[in-house]
């Protein structure tokens, strides 16, 4: 699971900087501050911390009407400073199902933050699948895109159908800060 939320960080790295004054939110929750008072803030929207280390944490709770989800933040690295927010969502079995969450939350933040600035929804195989099992089995095997990216002022949310193995499909959405995100992305080039 946690592999999976870090997997949103390199989806959410390539932000377009913009001079802002404003932190994107999360919850609600401005997406800065130290990992600490990120999470007590969560903490009292009714997650549940299940744990901290190494610049990340996980929690546990409620998120857009769904029940159960994981969120992972993370700081940036050698700094105590937010800039990513990820959920990952109950696990699911049937396509159906993943598709419907998907589409759902897709509407919900079209409406919230305007047209997608990405959209990408296919089946990387010569043979079109037409049961929801053989959709299920391209997203298993890494032969299905799934994503919508947000480009906001604030910053970046990237939403995907996606999967840990062959027994765990998801759906996850991420955020990334504008403002915190570019320290990463600044921090990751002088690297090279």
């Amino acid at each position: 699971m946690k592999a999976k939320l870090l997997f949103l960080i390199t989806l959410l790295l390539p932000l377009t900087m913009f001079a802002q004054s404003e932190h994107l939110t999360f919850k609600g929750v401005p997406i800065d501050g130290t990992l600490r008072q990120f999470t007590t803030q969560l903490t009292q929207k009714g997650f549940t911390k299940i744990s901290s280390q190494n610049g990340q944490a996980i929690l546990k709770g409620d998120f857009a009407g769904y029940k159960d989800c994981y969120v992972l933040a993370s700081t940036l690295d050698q700094k105590d400073l937010v800039y990513m927010a990820g959920v990952m969502f109950p696990d699911l079995d049937q396509w159906g199902l993943l598709e419907s969450n998907y589409l759902k939350l897709k509407e919900r933040l079209t409406k919230k933050y305007g047209k997608p600035s990405e959209v990408v929804e296919e089946f990387q195989s010569r043979v079109k699948p037409r049961t929801d099992s053989d959709k299920l089995y391209k997203l298993k095997f890494d032969e299905c895109t799934y994503k919508t990216i947000f480009e906001t002022p604030k910053g970046r949310i990237v939403l995907t159908i996606s999967h840990e193995s062959v027994m765990k499909c998801f759906v996850l959405l991420g955020y990334v800060d504008g403002i915190n995100g570019g320290l990463a992305q600044d921090a990751a080039i002088d690297d090279l």
